[in-house]
Formats: C-alpha cells, sequence, structure tokens
C-alpha cells in the first residue's frame, strides 16, 4: 500500500514537472536587433548542372555590448537569412564598451585580406565608419569610434575582421586580473 502512494506521489512529480516546462517555453521577446549584412546568390556546378542557392549574412547585437555575426545558406532567400540569424545568436561576443559609448583602446581586426582599424573617438564624434563595419558597431552599442577598412572590401571579411578586432579588445581590468594584480596598480 505504501509502494502504490510512492509511486502516485512519483507519477504527480512528474506531470508537475512536464507543466512547468511547457509554461517556460511561451513565445520570447526579441532581445537583439539584427540586419542583413550581404545576401549572395552561390553556384554549385555538379555534372547534372548548376544548383543555385543562396548565402546570407547577418548580424545581430542588443546594443548594449552583444554582438554576433552568422551565416546560413539555402534554396530560398528568406531560409537563409533564418538560418544566418540563427547562427548569428549563437556566436555572441561581449565588446567592452567605456563611457557607454567608446572603444578601451585602439585595435585592429583581420579577416583574409580584409583588415579594420577601430580608434576611440572623443564624444560627440559619432560612428565614423564603412557600410559593413557600421552595421556591427551600432548593434554593439559603440556610440564614437573611427574605423578604416583596409585591404579588400569584401562585406563579409569586412564584418568578420570588425568582430575580430572587438574580440581583441581588453579592458583595464582585464589587464590587472592577468597580471594578478589590482587595477589601480596599472
Amino acid at each position: 500500500m505504501a509502494e502504490n502512494i510512492k509511486n502516485n506521489e512519483q507519477k504527480v512529480e512528474k506531470t508537475n514537472r512536464k507543466e512547468n516546462t511547457r509554461r517556460v517555453n511561451q513565445p520570447k521577446e526579441k532581445l537583439l536587433n539584427g540586419q542583413v549584412v550581404n545576401i549572395a546568390r552561390v553556384t554549385k556546378v555538379t555534372k547534372g548542372g548548376r544548383h543555385m542557392r543562396f548565402a546570407a549574412t547577418y548580424a545581430v547585437g542588443d546594443g548594449k555590448g552583444l554582438v554576433g555575426l552568422g551565416t546560413g545558406k539555402a534554396n530560398e532567400v528568406q531560409d537563409a537569412i533564418k538560418k544566418a540569424e540563427q547562427a548569428a545568436g549563437r556566436n555572441l561576443i561581449k565588446v567592452a564598451i567605456v563611457d557607454g559609448r567608446t572603444l578601451s583602446h585602439d585595435v585592429e581586426g583581420k579577416c583574409g585580406r580584409a583588415r579594420v582599424l577601430l580608434k576611440k573617438a572623443k564624444p560627440g564624434t559619432g560612428v565614423i565608419a564603412g557600410g559593413t563595419a557600421r552595421i556591427i558597431l551600432e548593434l554593439a552599442g559603440v556610440k564614437d569610434v573611427v574605423s578604416k577598412s583596409l585591404g579588400t572590401n569584401t562585406k563579409v571579411n569586412v564584418a568578420k575582421a570588425t568582430i575580430n578586432a572587438l574580440k581583441s579588445m581588453r579592458t583595464k581590468e582585464h589587464i590587472a586580473e592577468l597580471r594578478g594584480k589590482k587595477v589601480e596598480e596599472l
């Protein structure tokens, strides 16, 4: 008799857990803003002919220091964009923004032959950057920055170089932690 009561209690707990998880999976508000960086029609040549698809590059960010970049391929443009958006959401990085407006120091990022130079700027400067780098920086929430794209102007590589530059930035707190010191000692 006691075993039956115990089994029934366990079954009730399991069903309650299932109900709780169902309630959690309700649609969430979009926390990240996004923008299409590039859409390209790509062709795969096979012995049966040419196979056309679309490759999309998508950037997401919350305007408060989180930014990500993703790519996706599909037979339809909308499906490619959706895949790229999901990939960008999985590839988020945290950017250290000083005073809520600019970068902590000048930095350079590379991807392929694309090089992007990012320089911190005074208040009121705004985002001075070319197309692709501007999209990434605005989504990251950087308000004052000067950028120069060097080398190739391929949109995808410039976007990746900008992300690499933002990844390689260090804050005073990070450097102090690496050296085992306090920020005041630097």
